[in-house]
């Protein structure tokens, strides 16, 4: 069984209310692009018990504002963020699918929200920075009406 596998069986099993968020999220939405890295939100009451679970069967990081799952031989990377600022999108999420599977991901909005918020955190790498302005693209170009929630100083930098 793979990591997304064994990972999906974890949630499943403890009733983990969580949504996908990130690149692959952008994957659901719009024309995919091939990424290693699953980006997931975790319902916060739920977030300590959840990370003990996964160090149970996972190599586990912790770092500042997520948990990095790995496991032996997989080349997938998943990454739970731990933002508050994420707290609600699970409340939000609709099924889609990811990877091949139905899963719950991010509401259009609360992507893209999510996208904003990276692509302004000056703390973040330039290229993660970068990466989450082409996923705001991406967006635009199959939802235009979502071009008023974009801040205009992020619409410049997409002429």
């Amino acid at each position: 069984m793979n990591l997304l596998d064994r990972l999906l069986k974890v949630f499943d099993t403890h009733v983990v209310h969580y949504c996908i968020i990130g690149g692959q999220a952008v994957n659901a939405y719009a024309e995919p692009v091939v990424s290693l890295d699953l980006d997931i939100v975790v319902a916060a009451g739920q977030l300590r018990v959840v990370e003990e679970l996964l160090r149970k069967e996972f190599t586990v990081a912790k770092h500042e504002h997520s948990l990095n799952v790995s496991a032996y031989g997989s080349d997938l990377r998943i990454q739970i963020q731990t933002d508050p600022i994420y707290a609600e999108f699970p409340d939000r999420a609709e099924v889609r699918e990811v990877l091949g599977i139905k899963l719950p991901v991010a509401s259009l909005t609360d992507l893209l929200q999510g996208k904003i918020w990276a692509v302004t955190d000056k703390t973040r790498r330039a290229s993660k920075r970068q990466k989450d302005l082409a996923d705001i693209a991406r967006l635009l170009e199959v939802y235009p009406r979502l071009r008023d929630e974009v801040p205009e100083e992020i619409l410049k930098k997409l002429e």
